[in-house]
């Protein structure tokens, strides 16, 4: 089940000082703001992820919580966390869901959109 009551945007940054284009290692930065639309509080359970390289390769990851915690969102709250991912291309994609659970038991999807892993200059 996907509930839109909470909105989700992304914002990226390539990480120039850790990346190392010779050997196919590109750092990007991310931070994801999470804002509950609805009547009803939420909290973060999981988190599921799939990230595609330029070259089609994807892994999925998924993992309890985000940066260790689970954030629980009351109506009008916001919530935002900084993370990473390594690609080995220069181009690349994210998208995936987080699990939210309301206080009387129902769980949902708040689907994370896609958004676009690139070093700057890339893309004209």
């Amino acid at each position: 089940m996907s509930n839109p009551q909470i909105e989700i945007s992304v914002k990226t940054q390539y990480v120039e000082q850790e990346s190392y284009p010779e050997q196919e290692h590109f750092v990007f930065a991310y931070t994801v703001t999470m804002k509950n639309k609805g009547s009803e509080a939420a909290k973060l359970l999981s988190r599921h992820w799939v990230i595609t390289d330029a070259e089609n390769r994807t892994q999925e990851v998924r993992g309890k919580g985000v940066i260790g915690q689970q954030p629980y969102l009351r109506p009008g709250d916001e919530y935002a966390y900084s993370s990473g991912t390594v690609l080995e291309t220069a181009l690349g994609f994210m998208h995936g869901s987080y699990q939210m659970q309301t206080d009387d038991g129902d769980k949902f999807d708040a689907l994370i959109p896609t958004f676009r892993l690139a070093v700057p200059g890339m893309l004209h």
